[in-house]
């Protein structure tokens, strides 16, 4: 739950806005799309754990190994940026709490709320954090397109959470998780904006992404062991764990570091409200859960949304003329 200077391809200078139709398959929006899908299966992996897990200790499990195993596969790139400016340091120090912190307050607001519910605060809410930081920080300027864009999946958003009420059909939601899944949304919001100032100052994305979670993944280390860990040595645990940490962490962020090099925080955080559908998808197709036809039109609002921010700039103006 997610987001740029010399800004990667984020305020894109003539050079960049000239060839967006010629972008490499593998550059902005792809792995960042490619990287929302992975994350959307986190939520319904969760629900897989064993009973006896604890909902944050199960996030932290799959952040301790995935972390660590992002910052030993860029061990070397990744000390040298650790060594940077104190300025750059403090800034990972931030991203890496920022990054502690999700797990801690996603999962738990999974637990408390459903697996829907709270992927669609967390990734809803982060967009527009996302948007809002970066203007304070003087990192981007909201365009015109990205408010729209955003507006249009976040409506799609609050339809697909509010479905069920519109049609009395809602199960209580708890205000606790709410309020865990907008913190792991503000969580997500800060260190995209960081992960993506640094990539844009020319580091490498795989550096980034590895000392952050590196350090993130040492931080909450200590919540496995304090909370129980012995589910992790049943077959479904450890296989859950694993799961969550070689696919929603090393190869997602992996995707998500990469598409940063050519796309503003502001925008990659929109373009993970992708998980959201999926998470949503698959709540209804694994977890039996059951979606209301609001909930479905939320879904191609947000589908719309993404598809307006995903165009070439080139194509919405031609279709202006």
């Amino acid at each position: 739950m997610p987001h740029r200077t010399t800004r990667p391809a984020p305020a894109r200078p003539a050079t960049t806005a000239r060839r967006p139709a010629r972008t490499r398959p593998l550059g902005g929006p792809a792995p960042i799309l490619a990287s929302a899908v992975l994350w959307g299966t986190t939520g319904t992996a969760a629900t897989l754990a064993p009973p006896s897990a604890p909902a944050a200790a199960v996030g932290c499990a799959g952040l301790t190994v995935g972390g660590l195993l992002l910052f030993l596969t860029s061990r070397r790139v990744g000390s040298r940026l650790a060594a940077g400016t104190a300025h750059e340091r403090r800034l990972l120090a931030l991203g890496a709490l920022a990054v502690a912190a999700y797990p801690v307050t996603f999962y738990p607001a999974v637990a408390a709320t459903g697996v829907a519910v709270a992927t669609v605060i967390a990734l809803g809410s982060a967009p527009v954090l996302a948007g809002l930081l970066a203007w304070l920080t003087g990192q981007t300027r909201p365009t015109a397109r990205w408010a729209g864009a955003t507006a249009a999946a976040v409506l799609g958003c609050a339809l697909l959470v509010l479905g069920p009420a519109l049609t009395g059909g809602a199960t209580p939601i708890d205000p606790t998780g709410v309020a865990l899944a907008a913190c792991a949304g503000l969580s997500y919001a800060v260190y995209s904006l960081i992960g993506g100032r640094l990539i844009g100052h020319g580091h490498p994305s795989d550096a980034v992404m590895g000392v952050l979670f590196g350090g993130a993944a040492l931080l909450v280390l200590p919540v496995v062991p304090l909370t129980g860990a012995g589910w992790l040595g049943e077959p479904r645990g450890a296989a859950v764990a694993l799961y969550l940490a070689v696919f929603t962490v090393h190869l997602a962020y992996r995707l998500f570091g990469h598409g940063l090099r050519r796309t503003p925080a502001s925008v990659a955080t929109t373009l993970t409200l992708a998980e959201p559908a999926v998470a949503a998808v698959l709540g209804v197709t694994v977890l039996g859960e059951r979606l209301p036809p609001a909930s479905w039109c939320g879904l191609a609002v947000l589908a719309a949304g993404l598809i307006l921010l995903t165009l070439p700039a080139g194509t919405t103006a031609r279709r202006r003329r």
